[in-house]
């Protein structure tokens, strides 16, 4: 019995750990990162010592949460850079990462947040800038993105991007590829006017029926 409490100890600590970020997760991309360290705790079914033994500051938490989503915002900026087109490549990027902080607002306010503690965060941040810079500027000198585009043009992006709320993920991430397309078309520097994707029903935009 007392060779076997080390381990069961260890499972149980990585229990809880999988079990707080499995609460964060939740939470943050409903709520965005204003919720409280406390209800992540009662969501986990922790204490919140146990929290705070796991993860000492938010910081650290929303980090570890969102690693998985900043390795898969990295590959959606490599797959861009690899196209042979460099438009086509960077119209992939806008719509797929657009896509990614419309399946979870808290990835969206963590991965444009400047905590000092998040430094895998500003690695992914900094490294996704490099790239999409390089990539508009092939895009620039092919001569399809309009020749004023700046970066701070895509972090506008995002930011309205996250601005949009729907009843439901399904209706979050529809809004999202039809806004991606209306962003892509304004940046476009000789319009072709693609089908853009379908209009979501917003229940804020929906015409009164009484």
């Amino acid at each position: 019995m007392t060779d076997r409490l080390p381990h069961t100890l260890r499972s149980d600590a990585l229990d809880n750990r999988e079990r707080i970020l499995d609460a964060a997760r939740a939470l943050f991309s409903t709520d965005g990162l204003d919720v409280p360290m406390r209800e992540v705790a009662r969501r986990a079914g922790v204490g919140p010592a146990t929290l705070y033994r796991r993860f000492p500051t938010k910081q650290a938490l929303v980090a570890e949460a969102f690693a998985d989503q900043l390795n898969a915002c990295r590959a959606i900026v490599d797959e861009g850079c690899a196209d042979p087109d460099p438009w086509r490549g960077l119209c992939l990027v806008i719509e797929r990462i657009c896509e990614l902080h419309a399946r979870d607002r808290g990835f969206t306010e963590a991965f444009l947040s400047t905590y000092p503690e998040m430094k895998d965060a500003a690695a992914g941040r900094e490294y996704t800038v490099k790239a999409v810079a390089e990539l508009a500027q092939r895009a620039k000198e092919a001569g399809r993105l309009r020749s004023d585009f700046v970066l701070d043009d895509l972090i506008l992006i995002l930011m309205a991007n996250k601005g949009i709320h729907a009843t439901s993920t399904a209706g979050q991430v529809k809004a999202s590829r039809r806004f991606a397309g209306l962003a892509i078309q304004a940046l476009e520097a000789c319009p072709q006017h693609a089908p853009l994707p379908p209009a979501p029903r917003l229940a804020s935009a929906a015409p009164d029926s009484t």
